[in-house]
């Protein structure tokens, strides 16, 4: 039996409910969760001025000790001649390698922040788990179907877990889309409510890992922080074979 621990966070570009900027917050709840592989959102990449103009992604990898593989969903021109690009998007974490790592722009509205699906392969004991990362658009259900409708379409047979921000609460059109392929964690361990984001009423439960491919899921557990104006999603699952 082979089980990993996934945490799926939208970490609000390091700035945290108090307003202060710290990304030891953020890797020390990583780092403390115990997760395997962590699925992070809103991370910056030399973007802004909010965020030093640090690399956010590579500054945490280097920090947990773990591998990375960075989708910038929004890619600008350097802010100087030479310098890095200006990069925001998603970021997966390892403990071990993520293989194949690649990125697919989602469906993106106009007047819309563009979107992606991070994809990569880790392997555990032997066995391989596909693991997709995403944020979907916030404000905007229609939208949020057609996205997920490209993750749906980006599936296979192969044991795989879906993670991330989907702005979106179970019963909507994008959860009962999803539900049709997949299993939605929290759902299938849990019984409490789940929610992630409480800083607007009512409290909702928008951050998810879902499983499929034989993948199940064991556990899961919202981990609160003052570092993000999210909690945390901490999910154990169970790898088929």
């Amino acid at each position: 039996m082979t089980r990993l621990v996934l945490l799926s966070w939208n970490i609000h570009g390091g700035i945290g409910v108090d307003g202060v900027l710290d990304l030891t917050r953020i890797a020390d709840l990583v780092g403390a969760s115990g997760a395997q592989v962590v699925a992070l959102q809103e991370v910056d990449r030399h973007l802004r001025a909010r965020s030093r103009y640090e690399d956010q992604a590579g500054l945490l990898a280097e920090r947990l000790g773990m591998h990375l593989a960075y989708a910038a969903c929004v890619d600008r021109e350097p802010g100087r001649p030479g310098g890095p690009r200006r990069q925001y998007g998603t970021a997966l974490l390892g403990t071990v390698p993520l293989e194949g790592a690649s990125t697919t722009l989602l469906p993106c509205f106009e007047g819309s922040e563009q979107r992606g699906l991070l994809d990569a392969t880790v392997r555990v004991d032997g066995r391989e788990l596909r693991v997709l990362g995403t944020h979907l658009q916030w404000d905007r259900e229609d939208e949020r179907v057609e996205q997920a409708r490209l993750v749906l379409d980006a599936l296979d047979d192969r044991p795989t877990v879906l993670l991330g921000d989907l702005n979106t609460e179970p019963g909507s059109p994008t959860h009962r889309l999803l539900a049709e392929r997949l299993v939605d964690a929290w759902a299938q361990v849990d019984e409490g409510p789940g929610h992630t984001w409480d800083n607007d009423e009512p409290a909702r439960r928008i951050d998810y890992v879902w499983c499929g491919g034989g993948v199940r899921p064991v556990a899961a557990r919202v981990l609160p922080s003052v570092a993000s104006d999210h909690a945390a999603l901490r999910v154990e699952v169970e790898l088929p074979g």
